[in-house]
């Protein structure tokens, strides 16, 4: 087996054993990137000389500390480039950020650094994480290890990409509506947005303050709870930040799952849903009943009002947080304005894409003088009706399981030109993060050759029963999906 190919827990257990290094691992996995990226590009930035020395530090390091190594020493892992990291350039796929490279590091970055990993590039995303597809980058779109005439999805599609193509080991997305767990649907790999307040967004560049959440993408669900352990807990630079305590989640997802309830939402299989999703999904839940997993119907009704009051919530925040872009402290500045008004202008047009100043229009325009109450208000009492749906299931059930996605990846230029199709990628994700609640993806299946994702969503920081769900199905299953591209791409 090629090292690129190992998850976490294998790696690690080879390095404590002795039978390979940091060294090696990292030179498998940037050989991965050199002989995959270029078809796949995953990465917006590659930061190789850095990961080999980080590299050696992680091992002189568990010379040291033997079996009191933290669990993600030396292990080289990817981060989407909308978090900060000190000294490496941080753009969010935009040309506004094309060249800021941050003074300091996100709190995630603080703690993945305290535990020695090794980070091996930054990836490309949808534009300050406003797509579904990896194609709203002002850099270049991202393909799908799986079919690279598909989407990898998104926004945070490269870190799906890269850990799918064995090109990191593990990656860091951030979920504002899905874009953890859509992109590891459409990719195969399993992506998890814990609670809201789980995980400190300090450093974080915002999009929509009030659902942005980070999280992992990873090979297997033991993984998502090694990472998890490792990003998690409160952060007072984050006034968002829960003062919860982190649980050992590796240990407790291995608890049976028998007499667990689950809930089935007869929203999430409408019209729309591809009847080979459809098919795999189902199949996984039956596979969940013959485990002992109570299955019962739920409804949520105010599903069908989540993509609207979505799109009101998220551009309103957007148009506030990205105000900050004027060509004045940092970022991108057009040099031939003759006026401040025109300079100001003039940076916001040429540095944004079409798809940030669409929905900084909208955003604008819902938070304006005499559409506040119409719009942005109104949106926001149907976001405590959707959270309702939620607590009301949840007075029933344990969690509920749906698709993650109603379709297998799709063809790259397919939706980029039909935001409204574009928006309907994220139907099943969105509404828990209007509702601010955990999701897991994990692949159930292939449809036409592609991934498929079984989504479980939970109560309020109860990341514990969707991880032992999430394993209980994974171990049942004992399925691992692996793109074709990856065969045999880098030998070492």
């Amino acid at each position: 087996m090629n090292l690129s190919e190992l998850t976490v827990h294998e790696a690690q257990d080879r390095l404590r054993r002795g039978e390979t290094t940091s060294a090696a691992l990292t030179e498998a996995v940037l050989a991965q990137i050199e002989a995959l990226d270029e078809t796949v590009r995953a990465f917006v930035t590659v930061t190789a000389d850095e990961a080999r020395a980080q590299a050696q530090a992680a091992d002189a390091r568990r010379a040291q500390e033997g079996a009191d190594a933290p669990p993600l020493l030396g292990i080289p892992a990817a981060i989407k480039d909308v978090v900060n990291t000190k000294g490496v350039r941080t753009t969010c796929s935009s040309r506004m950020l094309e060249n800021y490279v941050p003074p300091y590091d996100a709190t995630v970055m603080e703690k993945l650094n305290a535990h020695g990993i090794v980070l091996v590039g930054k990836t490309n995303m949808d534009e300050f994480a406003m797509g579904s597809s990896t194609e709203h980058s002002a850099f270049f779109t991202t393909r799908n290890p799986w079919d690279t005439e598909r989407v990898p999805g998104g926004s945070s599609g490269g870190s799906a990409a890269a850990v799918a193509a064995d090109e990191a080991v593990f990656s860091l997305g951030s979920d504002t509506g899905g874009s953890i767990r859509q992109p590891a649907a459409l990719c195969g790999v399993v992506g998890m947005k814990p609670t809201y307040g789980r995980v400190s967004r300090y450093g974080l560049v915002a999009f929509a303050s009030s659902l942005d959440q980070i999280g992992p993408f990873t090979k297997d669900v033991t993984d998502c709870a090694i990472v998890l352990e490792a990003i998690c807990g409160h952060d007072r630079r984050d006034a968002t930040s829960a003062p919860q305590p982190v649980p050992n989640w590796r240990e407790e997802m291995t608890q049976s799952v028998k007499g667990l309830r689950v809930g089935v939402p007869k929203e999430y299989f409408g019209a729309g849903i591809e009847p080979e999703v459809e098919a795999s999904v189902r199949a996984a839940i039956e596979q969940l009943a013959a485990l002992g997993v109570a299955v019962e119907d739920v409804s949520l009704p105010h599903t069908d009002h989540a993509l609207a009051t979505y799109y009101i919530i998220a551009p309103a925040e957007a148009s506030a947080n990205l105000a900050r872009y004027d060509g004045i402290k940092y970022g991108y500045a057009s040099q031939d304005a003759e006026t401040m008004w025109e300079a100001y202008s003039r940076t916001r047009g040429e540095g944004f894409g079409s798809e940030v100043k669409r929905r900084i229009l909208v955003g604008t325009h819902a938070l304006s003088s005499g559409y506040y109450d119409a719009y942005y208000l109104k949106a926001q009492k149907v976001r405590t009706l959707i959270a309702n749906d939620f607590q009301e299931a949840f007075a029933r059930v344990d969690a509920i399981v749906c698709p993650t996605s109603a379709t297998v990846a799709f063809k790259i230029g397919e939706r980029v030109d039909d935001p409204m199709s574009m928006y309907l990628s994220d139907l099943y994700t969105l509404p828990c993060n209007v509702a601010g609640l955990p999701g897991i993806s994990q692949p159930c299946g292939l449809a036409q050759g592609l991934p498929v994702g079984l989504q479980f969503l939970g109560k309020p920081f109860d990341e514990s029963t969707l991880l032992r769900l999430a394993y209980a199905y994974e171990q049942a299953s004992g399925a691992r999906y692996k793109p074709a591209l990856t065969s045999g791409a880098a030998q070492t």
